[in-house]
């Protein structure tokens, strides 16, 4: 009822002077009382007389957004950004277009922005996590290179398998006498510089990828 009193008493205000600044109150107060039609139209009367009025922008585009007029809401809230890039109102509002239209990354840049601002909003902090789930699933995470950590082992191991590990010995007692050994086979012998080149690249390969390793462990996750 109280709400009500005031909504009528500002409306009385501004009918009374088509002029007033009372415009923004009336608009927000009906936003807020679910009566978006009267806002959106009390907005852009006042919004007429007072161009520059950023919170009665804000009002008229969180309005449009409840009556999904998405395409309008987003260049009144584009307007605010522009002289006022940190109104925090103006950047959820983008942040829910965005999420209405199901363009999640976009969604998520908003209200990462938003939650820049407002660090200790438990609403904004959950949105940010359920979206940078569905955005950034974590078998998509990369190391700082830009490898994922199967292309890193491919890189690693592209001169060679690694070592095999020696085996453990099981067996009791003397081992059994060793078969003959074949005659052997004529062995290709590389040149020196053969294999420091290819041992070089074994070792470059070994610190980027232990570099990229550690980079994706301490990265923090969203």
């Amino acid at each position: 009822m109280a709400d009500n009193q005031r909504i009528d008493d500002l409306r009385r205000r501004v009918q009374k002077d088509p002029a007033s600044i009372a415009f923004a109150q009336l608009a927000e107060e009906l936003r807020r009382a679910g009566q978006f039609e009267e806002a959106i139209e009390t907005c852009r009367a006042g919004l007429a007389i007072h161009p520059g009025y950023l919170s009665a922008r804000v009002t008229l585009g969180r309005a449009l957004i409840e009556v999904n007029v998405l395409d309008d809401a987003q260049a009144e809230l584009e307007v605010v950004l522009k002289s006022a890039p940190e109104n925090l109102a103006a950047i959820r509002g983008l942040a829910e277009i965005f999420h209405r239209r199901e363009d999640l990354p976009a969604a998520l840049a908003q209200y990462r922005a938003a939650l820049a601002l407002a660090k200790n909003d438990p609403d904004l902090q959950q949105t940010v996590a359920e979206l940078a789930k569905q955005v950034e699933p974590p078998h998509t995470t990369h190391a700082a290179d830009g490898l994922s950590m199967q292309q890193m082992e491919n890189e690693l191991f592209k001169f060679g398998p690694p070592p095999a590990a020696p085996a453990t010995a099981t067996q009791v007692g003397p081992p059994p006498p060793a078969p003959p050994a074949p005659d052997p086979a004529p062995v290709a012998v590389q040149s020196p510089e053969v294999v420091d080149t290819t041992a070089q690249r074994q070792v470059a390969a070994l610190e980027r990828f232990l570099d990229a390793v550690h980079v994706a462990r301490t990265q923090p996750r969203a």
